[in-house]
């Protein structure tokens, strides 16, 4: 069997973001971040517990881990590169280590470092193994990412799902483009809308969001489709959602005109904050960009048609 490989990056627990975010550009799922500095008020607000394991009180909370897979065919050596390159470009201390590991065994190591998470106003984003949570109100969305990104816990998706919150009107239609564990367009069907289309050229990824929409009760409510949407996608839509990179929206978003209604609303997401002007400039051409959120070295834009 071949196995996966495991990159652990060690750096400074004050540079964990900025680390993890550059680890994203590697490999958009199979990532988790170790870091222990808030473990207290992490687990009082899930579990209101105070309560914690021995072990995990004495981690040291001045480090914290980038553990990233890569499936077997991918070259360690160039990801390492990369990351080793972006690091000290950056001014990130770091050391890298490579181990193997059975796909079984990572998918199970990073479980424990994915808690539910509150996002925006109503929606409790909680992973399908967990059990003991107070939901406090909030509608429950269950996911289990298996090797699709998304798990709400990166700014990308959270900044996606909060504009979608305000923007999405009950009964609204959905297009999800690159919708990686189908968090996106689940969480737009519980929050109200009528039905959702999530599109991605991963076969794993649309495999993983049509079980997490069965999880969640949505699939006949919900279409997962593999490939280019503008293959495989048809009809106009109220939402069209894309949580993808920048080099990804300037290329598609054209061909995402194509699909919207009149007055519907384009959200994107995965805009690394250095490159937000040249995505306003780019999709100025077809978008008039309505709002502009900005969290973690992240954008997010919500933008309409151009008036003709």
């Amino acid at each position: 069997m071949n196995n996966w490989t495991e990159i652990k990056i060690a750096v400074s627990a004050a540079d964990i973001d900025k680390a993890g975010d550059i680890a994203n550009v590697v490999v958009p799922y199979g990532i988790y971040i170790e870091d222990y500095r808030d473990m207290e008020q992490v687990v009082q607000d899930i579990a209101h517990i105070d309560l914690i394991d021995e072990d995990l009180l004495k981690k040291d909370r001045s480090r914290a881990f980038v553990h990233l897979y890569l499936e077997p065919g991918v070259s360690p050596a160039e990801a390492v590169a990369f990351l080793s390159e972006r690091y000290e470009s950056e001014g990130i201390e770091h050391s890298i280590e490579l181990l193997d590991c059975a796909e079984e065994d990572w998918r199970n190591n990073w479980k424990q470092y994915f808690h539910p998470l509150a996002v925006g106003k109503n929606l409790m984003i909680v992973p399908s193994w967990y059990e003991n949570f107070d939901a406090q109100g909030r509608t429950v969305l269950n996911i289990d990412p298996g090797l699709a990104f998304g798990t709400g816990g990166h700014e990308t998706t959270r900044l996606c799902l909060e504009m979608c919150e305000k923007y999405m009107k009950p009964g609204d239609s959905v297009l999800d483009v690159g919708c990686g564990s189908g968090i996106l367009g689940i969480a737009a069907l519980l929050c109200g809308a009528k039905e959702a289309v999530g599109v991605d050229i991963d076969e794993k990824a649309v495999d993983t969001a049509r079980e997490n929409a069965d999880l969640n009760g949505v699939g006949n409510r919900f279409t997962a489709v593999c490939g280019s949407f503008t293959d495989k996608v048809s009809g106009k839509y109220d939402i069209v959602l894309a949580n993808i990179v920048a080099d990804a929206i300037l290329f598609l978003s054209k061909g995402i005109s194509d699909f919207m209604k009149p007055d519907a609303v384009y959200i994107m997401s995965g805009i690394i904050d250095t490159r937000a002007g040249e995505v306003r400039q780019g999709v100025s051409r077809w978008f008039d960009v309505i709002e502009e959120h900005l969290d973690g070295g992240w954008a997010c834009f919500a933008a309409k048609l151009k008036k003709q």
